[in-house]
């Protein structure tokens, strides 16, 4: 059977060396592995580049001019560096950047403590653990839209289980639990959203730096008579260090640009309480259709997370040298 099958092959490679026109014969033949690698991978590349490199150098073309989507027909005018006057100068922006390191703080520091803990609890291996890993990396696998529409339900006053929980537990009438309608809780309720949606992303990379730690290492401090406490700060952090500071720098920019589960459960409000930086762009570019004034917002944004990212990744490298 394996010579038959290898006879095969060798027949269709014939063929398709005989298909194949002389003059693209001899060039693939004058090629090295490394250009011909290069042949099969240019298309991907291509692609990756139009979708990506492309638009960022039109929004960057576009924060130049007074462009407006809503009027395409209408003469573009350069402006210079106004967009940008206008962007670093307004106000309402920088609540909406504020608002944003709010949501990026607290929702960076629950996930991290909590999927942290997970992990540590999960990688010793009680029983059932299999399945408990299971349940708790549900929230991760659902669709936003879900999420957001389900945790509004729970959010109501007079129907949601999270009114009725809390009230149980402190004895406040449900009704004055509006964790979407009130200036204070509002910003919390989207921050416990997003801490349980996104805490078992970060619990799957703690995880798996708390697996990469030799076990041999923990036999030598047992064998030196360090305690449980003394293992865990000078050999169980350390090591799992650089998987904690790549969560947290995945979770940092993935939350920079929160938009979907803050238009589900408040569209921004009450008021602007809750606007980041995303749905502030949003409105820019399409209710005041400020093309120009939005690209140069969107610039600004790209160049501060590409900066903090940057050098945040400058000190992920030096920890993992450590």
């Amino acid at each position: 059977m394996s010579m038959s099958n290898s006879s095969i092959v060798d027949k269709a490679a014939e063929a398709a060396a005989r298909a194949t026109p002389p003059p693209i014969a001899v060039k693939v033949r004058g090629l090295s592995d490394r250009s011909i690698a290069w042949v099969f991978i240019a298309p991907a590349i291509t692609l990756l580049l139009a979708i990506n490199i492309f638009p960022l150098i039109w929004a960057i073309y576009l924060s130049f001019t007074n462009f407006r989507a809503n009027r395409p027909n209408a003469n573009v005018e350069g402006v210079g560096l106004r967009n940008y006057e206008r962007v670093l100068t307004d106000p309402d922006i920088w609540q909406a950047m504020q608002t944003t390191a709010h949501f990026v703080f607290w929702t960076i520091l629950l996930q991290t403590v909590i999927g942290f803990a997970l992990a540590y609890l999960i990688d010793r291996k009680f029983r059932g653990h299999a399945f408990w890993t299971t349940v708790i990396l549900i929230p991760m696998m659902l669709s936003p839209a879900v999420v957001g529409n389900f945790w509004r339900f729970l959010y109501e006053p007079q129907i949601g289980l999270f009114a009725y929980a809390v009230s149980f537990l402190s004895g406040i009438p449900t009704s004055q639990i509006q964790m979407l309608g009130s200036v204070s809780l509002a910003p919390w309720a989207i921050i416990i959203v997003d801490t349980w949606m996104w805490t078992p992303y970060v619990m799957l990379i703690c995880l798996a730096g708390l697996r990469s730690i030799p076990d041999y290492i923990y036999e030598a401090a047992e064998v030196d008579r360090a305690s449980p406490w003394r293992q865990f700060w000078s050999i169980t952090v350390p090591m799992a260090l650089p998987f904690i500071m790549l969560a947290v720098l995945f979770r940092g920019i993935e939350n920079f640009k929160m938009f979907d589960m803050v238009t589900l459960l408040t569209g921004g409000g009450p008021g602007s309480t809750t606007e980041v930086a995303s749905i502030t762009l949003k409105r820019e570019a399409f209710e005041s259709w400020a093309t120009g004034r939005a690209s140069a917002f969107a610039i600004v944004l790209f160049v501060a997370v590409f900066g903090l990212a940057n050098i945040y990744v400058k000190a992920l490298n030096k920890v993992k040298q450590r």
